[in-house]
């Protein structure tokens, strides 16, 4: 099912996809708390009382996913290096589902709203960064036409552990 972004709302089994809002800052800082893993973040757990958006992480940057009002996933774009050369680039910064909703296509729903959000902004190219021991988000990326690009050997030490960083990336010019 192909969706459009052109400022309304995705519904989806009263599923829709949204630009977040300020007011989504403590459901979405919720929802970060309870998605965060040793697996897929490099950043220490955030605490019960952080704040999800700041002057780095303001809510354009990001789609939500809700159902009912609640928050099940986020999806964070920005464009990488911040020059007019890199202006066709776009990267995905910070992606998260709800346990309770993994495996039903929310992931994919995201990540074909962020494509067409990418290419609404002039992109031709998305890229991401994953850790190699999350495996999960490795199959969804790959499905998604992500392929590994680079890998940086031993990039991070988490919890007793060195892990890699996965580069990927794929074209926007694809349909």
């Amino acid at each position: 099912m192909r969706w459009t972004l052109t400022g309304k709302s995705r519904a989806s089994d009263e599923m829709r996809i949204r630009r977040a809002v300020m007011s989504d800052d403590r459901g979405l800082a919720e929802l970060d708390r309870n998605t965060w893993s040793p697996d897929n973040a490099v950043s220490p757990r955030p605490h019960e009382n952080a704040v999800f958006f700041d002057l780095a992480n303001p809510p354009e940057q990001f789609l939500v996913a809700e159902r009912r009002g609640r928050l099940l996933g986020f999806i964070r774009l920005v464009q990488p290096v911040p020059l007019p050369s890199g202006d066709h680039v776009r990267q995905i910064q910070g992606f998260a589902v709800d346990p309770a909703e993994r495996g039903r296509g929310l992931g994919r729903l995201l990540l074909d709203a962020v494509f067409e959000e990418a290419r609404s902004q002039g992109a031709r190219r998305i890229t991401l960064r994953v850790l190699s021991v999350n495996t999960r988000a490795r199959r969804l990326y790959e499905a998604a036409g992500f392929a590994v690009e680079g890998v940086l050997p031993e990039e991070f030490y988490i919890e007793g552990s060195y892990v890699d960083d996965v580069l990927m990336g794929r074209s926007l010019l694809v349909v």
